[in-house]
Order: C-alpha cells, then structure tokens, then sequence
C-alpha cells in the first residue's frame, strides 16, 4: 500500500481480548504504529484488520490476522485491506473486479447553480474520494461510520449527464456521443429515476465502507446540488467460492463471461476515448461512456421455468456457463450446430447468441453490474433484478447496437423490464493535483 497520511483523530481504540491486560492494549497500539510507520499503512486499515482479539500477527505486506485463527487461513478482515487508487490514467471504477456493495446515485444542480458551484462540488467530491479510498477520515464532519474498517477496495467514479452542460453553459463541450439513448419497445421507463445532471458511482467491499462513502458524497453536495434519484446493489462477496469465477445474478444464470478483457489487444479502443484521433472533445481523453439501466426481472415467471427451457432463454448450461453446444464457460459457440432432429442446439433467439460481438459487427462493452432487491409487493412480488452498468468509448457502437438487436427478438425480454436509463460521459482519472473534469471545468 502506498504512503498515506494518518488522521490521529480517526484512531479507534483496538477492542481488548478477553482476559487482556491494560499493558497489552498499551503494547498492541505501540506495534501498530510502528508498523504504521515502517510499512506506510494506515492505522485506521491496520487496527481495522486486526480482528476482534485485538492481536496481531504481523504488518509486513498490510497482511494481519487472526491469533486464534489457523496460520494456513485467510482472514476475511484481509478484504479491509485492499486499496485503490483515486489519481490514475482512468478513474476507477471501471478496470476493478465486481464488487459486493455498490450505489449509485444521480445528483441535479441546484438552481442557480453553474459551471463555478460544479466546479468547486467536483473539487470537494474528488478530494472526499481520495481520502475515503485511502481509508483516511473525511476532511469535514466524518459520520465515523467506517470507522475501524480499511479502504476495503473502495472506489468512487463520477460522470455528467446530457444535461449538466446547458445549466454549465458548456454546451460546445457537449460529446456527441453523449446524446440521448433512443427508445427501445422493451423500454418502461421512469423519468423521475433516470439521467440526472451528475451520476456517482461507488463500489465497495464492505457494505458500511460503501454507505460511509455514499453519505459523505452527499453531504459535500451542500447547496450546489440535489439528489435526483439513488440505487442499491450487491455482489457475491469476494473469496465466497473456492475460486475465482463468473458471477451469477439473480435468474441464477453467470452474468460476464464473455467480457472484454484488458489483455485483449483492441481492449482499449472499445472502452475507452483515445488521447487523439477521436470525435470526442479533448477532455474525455481516456475517459468512458456509462450506460446505466434498472432492469426488472420478472423472477415469479422465470422460476416457473425448467432448467432446461431457461438455458434455452439464455443459451447457456445454467449448472457452468458452457455454451448449449457444449466445451466449457470460455469454449467458443458453435452456432451452426443442430440436434439429430435438425433443430438449432442454441435458439435463434437465445439471449447468448444475439448478444456476441461477431454477431453486431464487433460491438462489445464492458458489463460491471449490481443485483439489486428492493423489496417484496402487496402480491409477494420481488421488485428485484439488475442494476445493468457498462462502459465503451461509444455507446452508439455498444450498447445501442447490441440492445436494438435485443429488442427485435431476444427471448429473454419476456422476463425482464427496463425501468430506468442514464447515460453520462466519464472522463479520464484526475492526475495528482487534479480533480475529476478540471479539464472541462476550468478548460
């Protein structure tokens, strides 16, 4: 972990084992700041993950654990410990895996509120990521929330809507790129919870650490801004399987295998706007387009279903992900093949095969999803599904071009609904000094 600075004010008392001595709470605290010193920890991180028996096991690497617990086991208070970076060549966000908490948030200037007042809100904003990402204390009235906890991997991304250029005057700054999604047939959207002027992203690893988060963004919002509408997601936590793997949502199906990966040699082309060359003004350089969609699953309809007409919906084995024409999750699909009937294995309309990029002229996005319940209707009905976020550095060649082809015929739109759209331009990661959009504000 990098050099951080250590708000003494933040400093929690490490919780006494039973049966500790006043002298070795006095010992432990002394280690913890010198390990705080020598590995540039911080010390809210390392007291975080120091477990509830206040002892530690040692400090080289941020590794610390549990005294009572096994030496070949991996502490879940090791989660506390994972950081990322705020300043960077893209804002993150993006890049990082699934997360197990997210929100999302879209805020509206206020009125009377301009290109000054979002200005000084991005500076506020960015300045409140950096800290909270760094697992330092807010720098104005800390709630104390994720007080104890480490970074726990938190990231923090912010985004302008259509929208947010006219109230800035800052229209001839507008991309192109960012005009409005069309509408879709499957489309039943609620104005009031789609776009807004300002969109935030946050994800964490920790469910307080990400609420801390939430509500400190809100609050910096002060006057210059009002909250137009806001999500809540969640995620397999991360090392809940005995390996890494696809995560599933909640029709049960794995959601991402074919996501484009950063080894892939046009990766960044289709996520993200090149420095040159591009159609896009000079201050998304290296910035993203998100897509973002409240999709309903109709899971009362789904669960109706047999595994075997839902891998037909899909086009995948619900059990492993592997294509209907059989290998593994990452075997490529043999859509040609048929039965001994001659019948398609993989359905004309399965939501697998429309969706492949060799099937609309290469379009790809990078998906980084949350599932989302908010709660159970009058009738016993879930109001649960996908809060469905994708990047690429242009949504009229991602997102637009594959979801037209799902509105002409995807199987699996009988069983969910759009209820909510918001598209915002994301621009690059701030460089040290920086705050998020300096370029467009103050450009």
């Amino acid at each position: 972990m990098a050099d951080q600075s250590i708000p003494e004010a933040r400093t929690p008392k490490t919780p006494r084992a039973s049966g500790a001595s006043g002298a070795s709470e006095t010992a432990l605290n002394d280690r913890v700041s010198e390990a705080a010193v020598n590995e540039g920890i911080s010390r809210r991180s390392l007291l975080g993950t120091a477990g509830a028996t206040g002892l530690v096991l040692g400090a080289a690497g941020g590794a610390v654990g549990y005294a009572a617990r096994p030496a070949e086991a991996t502490p879940l208070t090791s989660l506390g410990a994972g950081r990322v970076m705020f300043h960077g060549k893209h804002q993150p966000g993006i890049l990082q895996g699934l997360q197990a908490r997210g929100h999302v948030v879209a805020f509206d200037l206020a009125a009377g509120a301009g290109r000054k007042e979002a200005a000084a809100l991005l500076r506020r904003w960015s300045e409140t990521a950096r800290r909270l990402m760094a697992g330092e204390a807010a720098k104005q009235d800390d709630t104390d929330v994720a007080r104890d906890a480490g970074p726990s991997s938190l990231t923090i991304t912010f985004g302008f809507g259509h929208s947010f250029f006219a109230r800035t005057g800052l229209e001839k700054q507008r991309p192109v790129s960012l005009d409005p999604l069309p509408d879709f047939s499957s489309d039943q959207l609620d104005k009031a919870r789609s776009n807004g002027d300002l969109w935030v992203q946050i994800g964490a690893d920790d469910a307080l650490v990400a609420f801390h988060a939430l509500r400190a963004i809100q609050k910096d919002a002060g006057q210059a801004a009002k909250v137009r509408w806001q999500m809540n997601g969640f995620n397999r936590s991360p090392g809940a399987t005995a390996h890494p793997m696809t995560a599933r949502n909640l029709m049960g199906q794995m959601d991402g295998t074919r996501n484009p990966k950063p080894a892939d040699n046009d990766f960044d082309q289709r996520i993200f706007v090149p420095e040159s060359g591009s159609k896009d003004p000079a201050w998304m350089a290296n910035g993203s387009y998100a897509v973002v969609r409240r999709i309903r699953m109709l899971l009362d309809d789904w669960e109706q279903l047999s595994v075997k007409e839902q891998e037909d919906v899909i086009g995948r084995r619900k059990s492993d992900g592997a294509p209907l024409s059989g290998g593994t999750e990452t075997t490529e699909m043999e859509l040609e093949k048929t039965d001994k009937a001659g019948n398609l294995v993989v359905p004309i309309n399965a939501h697998a095969r429309i969706t492949r990029p060799d099937q609309n002229g290469g379009a790809a996005m990078l998906r980084r999803p949350f599932s989302y319940h908010d709660g159970i209707d009058t009738d016993g009905v879930p109001d649960a599904g996908l809060l469905f976020i994708c990047w690429q550095a242009d949504p009229l060649l991602g997102f637009v071009t594959v979801q037209r082809k799902l509105d002409r015929g995807d199987a699996l739109s009988k069983y969910i609904r759009h209820e909510a759209s918001g598209l915002f331009a994301v621009p690059g990661g701030a460089a040290e000094g920086e705050y998020v959009g300096q370029r467009l504000l103050e450009g």
